[in-house]
């Protein structure tokens, strides 16, 4: 049963699409949509548009209003356009970079962007094939664009795509552009505004020129060029998961002197169908089974893997029951961070009147401790990397040096040379950071334990509920609208102490009952709980995919280091309570 006023709108705007403007294709799969029984593809493709938001646009590809197609990256291309042209007028000549990355569509679509940028004026530079995510934001930064566009969907599944939108100094944008985009690209209600006929003269083709650039870069970040010298040999799985990152992270592992890669030939096969794997998110144990069966048949120091476009980054070593594992986001920020402040003080190198790193307002709190005992800054900021960006940009031209920042779902930058995660730098620095567990006869796992016993114990889990379509999103709101208005008193019997809304940008002492105003850049649909024994939760819509996002820490800062196990098992006990005390166990 369809609702009959909703059926009859979203008929009237397809039956638009079979107009003049659109490609045969398109308007016969529309007449199957209108002609089929059964209207729930009519209705999921057209109840709404696909929303540019302030990172882009994501969503399954097909025809329709509220699918990836050309017409709708051609809408999102010719309102950038349009406020490029308004944002850099004193400019002679605008310029752009746009990359793509490996899926199904991907190259249609990034010929289609550079092709209308050309069309309005602006110079694009278009990478020959498909290249990671901050490689684009590193050429913004090197070639001096005002923008850059990467058709991108990251890790989701392979029916998605998407388009990251980027600003002058490579990073994500943020206000007051994200909103003036979003204006232009809100303005453009008919295909015929869409200037498709490109002008070859303003195309100009990248590649290896920028690769080796990039990697020459990245290899500057190594802090123990000898150690990896040393451990040359160092036994290094690595997977890009059907990627873009196939080619260009063994030649930046390579550049850093180690050369026992052992690769995964079924997953170097470059494919937006990513055939072995159902998701092709590093995130997940079923993603990386192939990589830990990988890694213990040759007995591997560590196991690697970045996701489809290559920013982010995935760590297998073995535990202490010595099996191998996936390490979860929250403790390769751990590690990442613990390596870069230690080893920067061994060499000397360490100024605490002016190094910082940086991490979000959700990832793990023994990070907040790490950087409160070594008296390094830390800022905390939203999740997402143009808010890292963003304190980056803010503290660019001072004496501060940036060391690292990092958040939860699995995403590193250690360089000031690009401005969003990267897996092509990432992945270098922890085989080093293995390297320099194994000089001084550790594991990486020993060398884990160590971190908890110097900092304090904690164990995170982030826990996604997806509710897809019309009815998920409206089910979404419902359940922030219900944590908001009926806040948790206690969390596995920890009464709660603070409450944070950064919707309101105002956070709560439940003791004393006294509010105060949270000192962010704007306000962002996220709510915390903190109680009395350190337990922290955090809720938040997903800016990106169909879900609600819980990410739950628990800590015993006291930990001696003794019976690792033993805590693990705690830890895990804990946070199965939590995930039942918050209807989602």
């Amino acid at each position: 049963m369809y609702d009959e006023q909703l059926l009859s709108e979203v008929t009237l705007k397809a039956k638009q699409w079979l107009g003049e403007g659109y490609d045969d294709a398109t308007k016969a799969e529309v007449e199957r949509m209108l002609n089929n029984d059964d209207k729930t593809d009519l209705i999921e493709s057209f109840y709404k548009n696909l929303e540019f938001g302030t990172g882009g646009l994501r969503g399954i590809m097909g025809a329709g209003s509220n699918r990836m197609n050309i017409y709708t990256v051609g809408m999102a291309t010719q309102g950038l356009a349009n406020y490029l042209k308004e944002a850099f007028k004193d400019l002679e000549q605008i310029k752009v970079i746009v990359g793509h990355d490996v899926r199904n569509n991907s190259r249609l679509f990034a010929e289609t962007v550079a092709n209308i940028f050309s069309a309005n004026g602006i110079k694009v530079y278009l990478f020959e094939g498909p290249r990671p995510t901050p490689e684009v934001s590193y050429a913004i930064r090197l070639l001096g664009c005002q923008s850059g566009v990467n058709i991108t969907a990251s890790h989701n599944p392979k029916e998605y795509n998407g388009y990251k939108a980027y600003w002058d100094d490579g990073a994500q944008v943020v206000s007051p552009h994200d909103v003036n985009i979003i204006d232009n690209v809100n303005r453009i209600q008919d295909v015929s505004e869409i200037k498709f006929e490109g002008n070859p003269d303003l195309i100009e083709i990248v590649g290896e020129n920028i690769d080796a650039q990039y990697i020459e870069q990245i290899h500057t970040l190594s802090l123990s060029p000898d150690i990896d010298k040393r451990q040359h040999d160092l036994k290094i799985v690595y997977t890009p998961i059907h990627g873009v990152g196939r080619d260009i992270v063994p030649r930046s592992i390579m550049r850093w002197g180690f050369d026992n890669i052992i690769h995964i030939p079924e997953q170097d096969v470059m494919s937006g169908d990513f055939p072995t794997v159902v998701q092709p998110n590093p995130e997940m144990r079923s993603a990386m089974e192939m990589a830990i069966a990988k890694a213990e048949e040759v007995q591997a120091d560590i196991a690697l893997a970045s996701d489809p476009d290559a920013d982010r980054i995935s760590v297998v070593f073995k535990n202490n029951k010595g099996e191998y594992d996936l390490v979860n986001g929250n403790q390769i920020q751990l590690i990442f961070h613990y390596y870069l402040i230690t080893r920067n003080a061994e060499l000397g190198r360490l100024n605490r009147d002016r190094d910082y790193i940086v991490k979000t307002i959700v990832t793990s709190e023994t990070i907040s401790r790490i950087a409160k005992k070594q008296g390094i800054k830390l800022y905390d900021c939203y999740t997402g990397f143009k808010w890292i960006a963003t304190v980056m940009r803010d503290l660019e031209g001072t004496s501060a040096r940036y060391l690292g920042g990092g958040e939860e779902s699995y995403g590193f930058l250690p360089e000031d040379f690009c401005r969003d995660k990267d897996s092509v730098s990432s992945i270098p620095l922890m085989c080093e950071i293995a390297a320099w567990a194994k000089d001084r006869g550790q594991t990486m796992n020993e060398m884990l334990i160590e971190l908890y016993k110097t900092y304090g114990y904690s164990k995170e889990r982030g826990i996604s509920v997806v509710r897809t379509g019309k009815s998920g999103a409206e089910e979404i709101v419902a359940m922030m609208k219900n944590f908001r208005e009926n806040p948790m008193k206690e969390i596995d019997g920890s009464p709660v102490v603070l409450i944070k809304d950064f919707q309101l940008l105002e956070q709560k002492d439940l003791k004393t009952g006294k509010v105060e105003k949270i000192d962010m850049p704007t306000t962002s649909n996220v709510l915390q709980y903190y109680t009395e024994d350190g337990t922290k939760v955090s809720i938040r819509p997903s800016g990106t995919e169909p879900k609600i996002k819980f990410y739950i820490e628990v800590h015993d800062v006291n930990w001696d280091g003794n019976d690792y196990d033993a805590k693990n098992d705690w830890g895990d006990a804990k946070l199965d309570r939590i995930a039942h005390d918050l209807g989602i166990a």
